[in-house]
């Protein structure tokens, strides 16, 4: 990439339920959205008709234009100091359960300081 500074960089996971990328000028917040379209799939099998599905689609995406698989959206990102690479915070202790909390993801209610789990943002319960 001729002229192109590569500084810090991370990747971030975030789940929508749908197939799409941002990219991120962390020194701006300028961003472009790349969104899969749903007609691909689509156009791929009027392309190759007589193909079973799966070769058909990977033919058909080695072949059709950037244009036709995805919708480019220039959009604006706006990052906390805690999603940015290398960011360091104090590590608080959950004052229910005592386990370490990092990166600012405590949750304060009447003062105290808990981890999402006790505050009732748990993903897991757990068993017996």
């Amino acid at each position: 990439m001729t002229g192109c500074r590569l500084g810090k960089r991370a990747l971030k996971f975030k789940d929508f339920g749908k197939v799409a990328a941002t990219f991120v000028d962390l020194q701006t917040g300028r961003a472009v959205r790349i969104v899969a379209r749903e007609e691909s799939k689509q156009r791929a099998k009027e392309r190759y008709p007589e193909m079973e599905k799966e070769p058909g689609q990977r033919r058909a995406y080695r072949e059709l234009a950037d244009e036709e698989l995805f919708s480019k959206q220039w959009v604006k990102v706006e990052l906390p100091p805690e999603e940015m690479p290398g960011y360091k915070a104090p590590r608080v202790v959950c004052a229910q359960c005592g386990e370490g909390i990092n990166f600012k993801r405590e949750v304060v209610r009447d003062g105290r300081a808990l981890c999402r789990s006790c505050a009732g943002e748990s993903y897991y319960k757990p068993v017996d």
